[in-house]
């Protein structure tokens, strides 16, 4: 029976590769006191300068029970099983509304198979799953072999990321008064990653040059390991984003595309920020 991945927006997939191995996606969305968008169709510079211009940091809300049963609803229909892989249940609500609508569907459809993975994490940490069972389900994996392939490689998967300053850490309450104003005047960039679901500091470096030198070092320690995915993620931030690819491009002998992280990631950490996500082979 054919299987269909389901993921949702903060996966940051590239378009292609969505359209290529048929994934569908469920949108998150953003809100300020006086607008609101879904995150994929609002353009990233207007979104930040709006941020900067207002004062505000926004609310992000994750898809509604009705959207993502609507996805299910349609593939179910046509006969085919449904695997969700969504953002991390610590970050969203997203994973327990796929749940939610998971038991509508099967309520009345008694004969669907639905089954919905926590990935732990988002962004490329997300989507390199998410592509893994999409490749395996093009392949004609069973449902069982391809759930047990996104369990295999969740712990092979790393993902670092480098804020271009504190400013939005500080106004989304995630740093302390005390400890933003020593780590901006220090200089201090945080190294962060994704731990048990949440976002935490991995390592604190004085400097940016020194946080992506430290970030890359990471990297170069693992690639022994094999690199299976790489990616470069940034947040409106291109021309950071471009030449990190090329020159890993460069270095490791392959492509590597860089992606955008859209607004409800982005919004935590703000703009300048660049990172990389890799999967190792073992």
């Amino acid at each position: 029976m054919t299987i269909k991945i389901v993921t949702d927006s903060t996966s940051y997939i590239d378009s292609n590769t969505q359209k290529e191995l048929d994934i569908k996606t469920v949108h998150l969305s953003v809100h300020f006191p006086d607008e609101s968008f879904d995150e994929t169709r609002v353009p990233y510079n207007y979104f930040y300068n709006k941020i900067e211009n207002d004062n505000v940091i926004p609310t992000s809300s994750q898809p509604s029970v009705g959207q993502i049963y609507n996805v299910f609803k349609e593939i179910v229909e046509r006969g085919e099983e449904v695997l969700g892989i969504f953002i991390s249940s610590k970050m969203s609500g997203t994973y327990n509304c796929a749940l939610n609508a998971k038991e509508i569907i099967t309520n009345k459809y008694p004969y669907a198979r639905i089954e919905i993975i926590d990935s732990k994490t988002n962004c490329m940490a997300m989507g390199i799953q998410v592509i893994e069972a999409a490749i395996a389900a093009k392949a004609g994996k069973k449902m069982d072999e391809i759930t047990e392939t996104v369990h295999n490689i969740m712990d092979k998967i790393h993902f670092y990321f480098v804020p271009d300053s504190l400013k939005y850490l500080i106004k989304g309450g995630r740093i302390g008064g005390a400890s933003a104003l020593i780590g901006s005047l220090l200089q201090i960039r945080p190294i962060l990653y994704v731990n048990d679901g949440m976002t935490d500091v991995l390592d604190r470096v004085r400097g940016t040059r020194s946080a992506l030198k430290r970030m890359l070092t990471l990297l170069n320690k693992e690639q022994k390991y094999g690199l299976k995915h790489l990616f470069v993620h940034h947040i409106n931030a291109d021309k950071k984003g471009m030449e990190l690819a090329e020159a890993l491009s460069q270095q490791y002998n392959r492509k590597v595309l860089s992606l955008p992280i859209g607004p409800v990631i982005g919004l935590h950490v703000g703009p300048g920020t660049i990172g990389i996500v890799f999967c190792t082979e073992n």
